[in-house]
């Protein structure tokens, strides 16, 4: 057990002022022993007045005088509170997660400085409840809403740039740019820097601020983090769209507006400001998107900030990733060469086009500070090609491809929005309507994940199959993986789950196949064959080119497991199959195959009774 307050070994003891007497008293309340503080005093060097050790006799002394063990409850939480606030506070690089607890940690503080003062004499419910306040007080200042005093701006900016890695700090000196587009890796924090950087501009310069993303939920990702930022300066936001005042700019002037659009783009039309697209390289109908965003910022005084993962060669975005698009319609000597390479946009760079392009893949990140991943688990969990694609911002050439990228994108939609029957958060998400599930499992021998899919049949021949929750599993026995499959199926009325019953999955099946094990569920033993496996991605493609799958946008695992599925030739070159992933296994499309074992449940024509290779157990 050692001290997150005390100078590691080694370190110059004149760099640490601290009061040795009331960090001994910290420890002593999370519950350290007297010697086991003196030894710890001893191993980190820390010394009492006269230069020497603090010996254990004199932290008892400490004890008895100051009544350590007679102290109230609430003083030893705050003290517990206090040291961890201070401890993120003194970190130099800040995570997301840190601002967020610390938010937490200054809440509860206050609070509990709240029961001390109604504890104390002359307390009263006012001190516990700002609503009720104090009868006998004279009147007050009502505060603005959604208002930033000069000091609470200059704060927030500076837990902001403390807290930026270095390429996040390269986006920030980019701000001059009109036009940003940024190629990253996955989870590398974009969304929560561009809320951040649009949230000091709308303090400081009062510009309109405008977020484009393919859904509401992702749209409210950004005004969550806005408003949770905003509560490390005790500054409550409400509102959408959000209207921000600040003591930097005339009172006169109108509130800086922040507006947060998934599919109902088309009502800012007419609205002005700086926007952020939030993974353009994936949204559907994007020159559309687009030509409306493009209109938001035709002023010169706002900005366009594009960023995104990567997704295929065949995206209406890629063109204006390259230049391509620009030189459209325009004569030889007129069009421009984009040198689009990793090398040449590692730091950043502006094209002839005057566009600022920035790449940032995993490896990058990690230069750059940030130290959230583990990227050689990372390379050992994702097939090359599927790791290229997320983490090091290569695009897919789905030319080869059994399901078309284009294709699987445009089945996407806003579930929060389109689909008023299904609440994820409830504890019966779907009521009690019938639903499918799919399961591919884990192979333990070519490490690949676990996929389960739950989706929505069709309500009536020729509509949609709806994915309403997909999760994938690593690591897990075959019997670990059963449960797992029962508590998420718990909270559903299942009727069928068909699973792949080859290696682990025979466990998985068989523990799932008992009688009782699935009241009311039929088990379907899906035994791979190159017939069957036909069977299953025609039947697939079908679903998808009449538009009969849905899910939400979000899923973009979803999209990148289905255009990882290839044509390719058996062993003997005899014949046609279908596979994925590493050495020629299909394990890292786990997520396409356990949805096509749902869609395997309808029949080929939507109407018969399906014909293939499967063991059904009632």
């Amino acid at each position: 057990m050692t001290s997150p307050i005390l100078p590691q070994p080694g370190a110059p003891a004149a760099t640490w002022q601290f009061d040795p007497r009331r960090h001994a008293r910290s420890l002593y309340w999370r519950g350290w022993g007297v010697q086991q503080i003196a030894d710890e005093f001893q191993l980190h060097g820390v010394t009492g007045d006269t230069g020497g050790a603090i010996p254990r006799a004199t932290i008892a002394a400490w004890k008895q005088r100051d009544k350590w063990d007679e102290a109230p409850s609430i003083r030893k939480i705050e003290d517990g509170l206090e040291i961890r606030l201070l401890t993120l506070i003194a970190k130099e690089k800040k995570t997301p997660g840190d601002l967020v607890e610390m938010d937490a940690l200054s809440r509860q503080i206050e609070s509990l400085a709240r029961v001390r003062r109604y504890e104390q004499p002359g307390g009263h419910s006012g001190d516990l409840n700002d609503k009720v306040g104090n009868r006998n007080a004279g009147p007050r200042k009502k505060a603005k809403k959604n208002h930033f005093t000069a000091e609470q701006a200059a704060e927030l900016k500076r837990i902001f740039l403390d807290g930026l890695y270095d390429y996040q700090l390269t986006w920030w000196n980019a701000l001059s740019q009109r036009t940003r587009m940024i190629r990253k890796s996955r989870q590398i924090g974009a969304t929560y820097y561009f809320a951040f950087e649009a949230l000091i501009d709308a303090i400081e310069t009062g510009r309109n601020q405008i977020f484009l993303s393919a859904s509401k939920a992702q749209a409210h990702q950004f005004r969550s983090y806005i408003v949770s930022f905003a509560k490390l300066v005790g500054v409550a936001l409400t509102g959408d769209p959000m209207l921000i005042t600040s003591d930097l700019r005339p009172e006169e002037e109108a509130a800086a507006e922040m507006h947060f659009l998934g599919t109902n783009f088309r009502t800012a039309q007419g609205r002005h400001g700086n926007f952020y697209f939030d993974e353009f390289f994936w949204v559907h109908s994007f020159e559309e998107l687009n030509k409306v965003a493009s209109g938001m910022a035709t002023h010169k005084k706002w900005r366009k900030t594009y960023f995104s993962t990567p997704s295929t060669v065949a995206h209406p975005a890629y063109p204006y990733w390259t230049g391509e698009r620009r030189n459209r319609r325009r004569k030889k000597e007129d069009r421009i060469d984009i040198d689009v390479s990793h090398a040449a946009l590692a730091a950043g760079s502006v094209g002839p086009d005057r566009i600022w392009r920035h790449i940032v893949n995993i490896e990058d990140a990690e230069r750059g500070g940030c130290d959230l991943f583990d990227i050689e688990e990372l390379r050992d969990e994702y097939a090359p090609d599927e790791f290229a694609n997320l983490f090091l911002c290569d695009f897919v050439d789905d030319s080869q491809s059994a399901f078309k990228f284009n294709d699987m994108i445009a089945c996407g939609c806003d579930s929060l929005v389109d689909w008023t029957d299904f609440n994820l958060e409830a504890d019966r998400p779907y009521d009690n309507r019938n639903v499918w599930a799919g399961y591919d499992p884990q192979e333990s021998e070519n490490g690949d994940n676990a996929a389960l899919v739950i989706a929505a049949p069709p309500l009536a021949e020729g509509a949609p199959f709806r994915i309403l929750e997909r999760h994938q599993l690593r690591g897990l026995d075959f019997e670990q993986q059963a449960e797992f499959i029962k508590a998420v199926l718990s909270r559903y009325n299942c009727t069928y789950l068909g699973i792949d019953a080859k290696g682990v999955g025979a466990g998985v099946y068989q523990l799932l196949a008992k009688v009782g094990a699935m009241p009311g569920c039929t088990v379907a033993k899906i035994e791979y064959s190159l017939e069957l496996k036909t069977h299953m991605v025609m039947k697939a493609q079908n679903v998808v080119r009449r538009g009969r799958l849905r899910f939400d946008v979000s899923l973009l695992d979803l999209v990148s497991a289905f255009v990882s599925i290839k044509k390719t030739l058996t062993t003997s070159g005899r014949a046609v199959t279908f596979k994925a992933g590493r050495g020629g296994n299909d394990g890292h499309a786990d997520l396409a195959w356990a949805t096509m074992h749902i869609l395997m449940n309808e029949p080929l024509d939507g109407k018969e009774k399906p014909k293939s290779t499967m063991e059904i157990i009632e």
